[in-house]
């Protein structure tokens, strides 16, 4: 796996032709969080409220637990559903923030607020850009 001194100038190449960039930060867990609990409500909604009043929030949800999912393969032009997640595996996928970034450090700095980041994993990629493709509309 490579360090970050590795792929930081990967990284930063993607910010010489934009001020700032999107960013998905995805929010991996082992087991299941307490959604519904309380205190991981309010610090969800702290954290979305910090992001909005410094202009980094584009949009954020949670995911209901990996008992709803269903999966979806194609094979040989067949569907195959099957229930549960994509992967065996004792992480999963909580829920995602979309964010706005000046740069790698902002957005690691950003993800360390993310209340996921206490129980779990904030995974940071930036957003691929791909021309023609319709945005949603606000």
């Amino acid at each position: 796996m490579p360090n970050l001194d590795t792929i930081r100038p990967h990284i930063d190449a993607l910010f010489r032709s934009d001020s700032r960039r999107v960013f998905a930060t995805l929010v991996r867990l082992l087991g299941d969080l307490d959604r519904a609990e309380e205190a991981t409500q309010n610090a969800f909604a702290a954290a979305l409220d910090d992001l909005h009043a410094k202009g980094h929030f584009i949009t954020a949800s949670p995911l209901h637990p990996v008992a709803t999912a269903t999966s979806v393969r194609v094979r040989e032009g067949k569907a195959l559903i099957s229930d549960g997640p994509f992967a065996e595996t004792r992480e999963q996928l909580g829920g995602f923030y979309m964010i706005n970034a000046d740069n790698l450090d902002e957005a690691i700095a950003i993800a360390a607020r993310i209340p996921g980041a206490k129980k779990g994993t904030v995974e940071i990629r930036p957003v691929m850009e791909i021309p023609n493709i319709p945005h949603q509309q606000s």
